[in-house]
């Protein structure tokens, strides 16, 4: 509608209004109620008149006739003198407490129905004078609690809200410019004193049955009804008026549809955070915290601009479900982010606080009509004393994250406060206080403000938690590179020069620090040589430090005592006193006359020229205090081959889920396989865990020891 229409409509309302209260005019807007005596007609022309009453208004609802079925109280002959009188002309100073309209009147709760839900009737009788040919609708472009039916002359001829049978209540919706054509209106002419024709007045009786459900009760003390006076005004004029009054409902709440887009992207951000930590859990608290308001104001905006989402629906998703988990889900965020342990009750607290909160707001909400009035207050009333609980925890929790954050916690402190405003939105209205400010024809909701400090907040601290979380992190691969170096030092790389015996040793670590070890340590005197192979139970870095433990183990073993079985005690105590790990192992002391010695604590038994040596299983390292090793003697002779496999040559896996396994082992070792051979064939197949190999040659002449 252009500035120039919206100008001249209302400097014609205005002009006409004030015509009726001087008593002028033939053509100025006149309303009378039934059974009263004639007034001067409402001249439409291409102008709009609100209706402002007097109305007549009865709560309860209508019987039926017996022959039409239609409602008795709809009718153009009812008497309805004995009805209450309701005027919807705005008294100065009021405004809707959402909006700030001037057009808002109170409900019927505020006109002697306190505390009523259910169904009444408004109706009006008009003359209205109009140009030959001329068609006349209504329009409602304002707030009415909460379904209605709209009736002209007894004859149904719009409706707002799914209505079913008898008895039972309508599906409501938040209410929507709607515009309903009066089908039965006809201008009919006749000739005027200067002999041009004009439209005779046209009586009608126009009357609404409306339906409000009790959850309005117990969130606006000024509800029942309408709000606004519906709009009376020429087809096209109404329509143009339909049309900017849609494009201003759509202003009014676009605020809320650009959050559920801002929250739906914070949320994705904050569970991505994830990736770059997947230790730190919180980021999916947080991303479910978002996803709450994103889910909250993706209904709230449906509500308002859509009939997807019905007031039912609206009150049951939001208010009993969704403020809250999110209550509950930000305490825990706090709680975590905190990272805070005292009192420990807290965690436990909050998730008995949040689900009695969503019982008796389900019942104080009263959503399925079946529960009493006082019950319902009282349910009601419980759900604010359990908010008070949950905010209160929401405090201590904000209160000992300043004392032990500081800066963080002072960041988080604004939050909670409008958190805890707009946990009590309603109580605030009932109060008188507005629940809303509007700005720039846009309606901001306490918890809107909320919730935009609130990703404030969360933008800023998920940023210096990423931004510290990336320094652990280097600092952990730091850490790893130097225990990578470390077990690089104690893994021997070179092959032992051990006169009689040539060894090959292969070490492929399956990360950057393996759990694999060996160790290979020459008898000071006799030449004998004694080799321990192990893995320890795990990978990474925890592994690599058991390592570190059980090399250095060894060499202050090997300095008392070079005999297998007492090295492996040795290993077993260490390991049995971590109490949390364990380890394969076994220990081989070849002589410098090829008799060697061999004990195993559940590792995989060496190959001697290709099969397995025979010996007995036995418990890992670690399991017991007094294990005891499997021990066997068995001669090594000139020309044979030992070799040391460790299970991440069996357990490597192809893409197929195959196992590389023993048959394969075998295959290669008929071969004469190399270790470095074997130590590739497994790594090819799928390498899984740490890969280590070691081949054990006796040479067939044997050079005296330290030549």
């Amino acid at each position: 509608m252009s500035r120039a229409f919206r100008a001249f409509f209302l400097l014609s309302a205005i002009a006409a209004l004030s015509m009726v209260g001087s008593g002028q005019a033939a053509h100025s807007p006149q309303l009378m109620a039934a059974h009263s005596v004639a007034a001067p007609p409402i001249t439409v022309g291409e102008s709009m008149v609100p209706l402002y009453g007097p109305w007549k208004f009865k709560i309860g609802d209508s019987p039926l006739d017996p022959v039409t079925h239609t409602p008795i109280w709809s009718e153009p002959g009812y008497d309805d003198s004995t009805w209450e009188t309701v005027d919807l002309k705005p008294a100065q100073g009021a405004a809707d407490p959402f909006t700030r309209d001037p057009r808002y009147v109170p409900g019927w709760t505020t006109k002697g129905h306190a505390g009523y839900w259910g169904w009444a009737w408004y109706r009006i009788r008009i003359s209205v004078e109009a140009r030959p040919g001329e068609r006349l609708a209504l329009a409602n472009f304002g707030w009415v609690d909460d379904a209605y039916q709209f009736f002209e002359n007894g004859v149904q001829a719009g409706s707002w809200g799914k209505f079913r049978g008898p008895g039972d209540a309508p599906v409501a919706f938040f209410t929507q410019p709607a515009m309903f054509v009066l089908p039965q209106f006809r201008s009919v002419a006749q000739p005027g004193q200067d002999g041009a024709e004009r439209g005779a007045p046209v009586t009608e009786v126009l009357a609404f049955r409306v339906w409000m459900g009790p959850v309005r009760l117990s969130h606006h003390p000024f509800s029942g009804g309408f709000h606004y006076a519906p709009v009376l005004g020429e087809i096209s004029a109404l329509s143009e008026e339909t049309h900017a009054a849609w494009l201003e409902l759509i202003q009014q709440y676009a605020f809320s549809g650009f959050l559920s887009g801002a929250f739906l992207l914070l949320a994705v951000v904050a569970a991505s955070l994830i990736l770059f930590d997947r230790s730190d859990r919180l980021y999916l608290w947080v991303a479910s915290a978002l996803m709450l308001s994103t889910i909250r104001e993706t209904i709230f905006s449906l509500a308002n601009w859509t009939q997807l989402v019905s007031i039912r629906e609206f009150f049951l998703a939001l208010e009993v479900f969704i403020a809250p988990l999110a209550i509950g889900v930000w305490a825990i965020v706090w709680w975590k982010w905190f990272q805070l342990r005292r009192p420990a009750w807290v965690p436990k607290a909050i998730a008995v606080l949040t689900a009695l909160y969503m019982l008796f707001e389900l019942l104080g909400e009263n959503l399925f009509y079946d529960i009493p009035k006082s019950a319902s207050e009282v349910f009601h009333a419980s759900s604010g004393v359990v908010r008070l609980g949950l905010l209160g925890l929401l405090a201590l929790i904000a209160g000992k994250g300043i004392r032990e954050q500081g800066r963080e916690g002072w960041l988080v402190f604004p939050a909670v406060v409008l958190m805890a405003f707009a946990q009590f939105q309603t109580e605030l209205i009932s109060l008188h206080m507005h629940g809303t400010f509007f700005a720039f024809g846009t309606v901001f909701f306490y918890n809107e403000a909320d919730d935009m400090v609130l990703a404030a907040v969360i933008a800023l601290l998920l940023l210096r938690r990423l931004v510290l979380s990336i320094q652990r992190q280097r600092q952990m691969a730091l850490d790893v590179k130097q225990a990578q170096e470390v077990q690089q030092m104690l893994i021997p790389k070179e092959q032992a020069l051990i006169p009689g015996l040539t060894i090959e040793t292969v070490y492929r670590p399956a990360r950057e620090v393996g759990g694999d070890f060996f160790q290979i340590v020459q008898h000071p005197t006799d030449g004998s040589a004694l080799i321990v192979s192990g893995d320890v139970a795990g990978k990474g870095l925890k592994a690599g430090m058991l390592v570190a433990l059980l090399v250095g183990a060894i060499r202050t073993a090997t300095d008392m005592n070079f005999d297998p079985e007492f090295v492996l005690s040795v290993l077993n105590r260490r390991l049995v006193r971590r109490g949390d790990a364990q380890a394969t192992c076994l220990a081989l002391l070849i002589g410098v006359d090829g008799a060697a010695i061999l004990a195993n604590a559940g590792h995989i038994p060496p190959y001697l020229n290709g099969k397995f040596v025979d010996i007995e299983g036995a418990l890992p390292l670690g399991t017991i205090e007094v294990a005891k090793p499997s021990v066997m003697q068995f001669q090594l002779e000139p020309g044979d081959t030992l070799m040391l496999v460790s299970d991440g040559i069996v357990e490597a896996t192809n893409l197929q889920g195959q196992l590389f396994g023993f048959e394969r082992i075998h295959e290669l070792l008929r071969a004469e396989i190399t270790a470095a051979d074997l130590a590739t064939a497994a790594q090819e197949f799928g390498q899984e865990d740490d890969i280590s190999v070691i081949c054990v040659n006796r040479t067939a002449v044997l050079e005296p020891a330290g030549a």
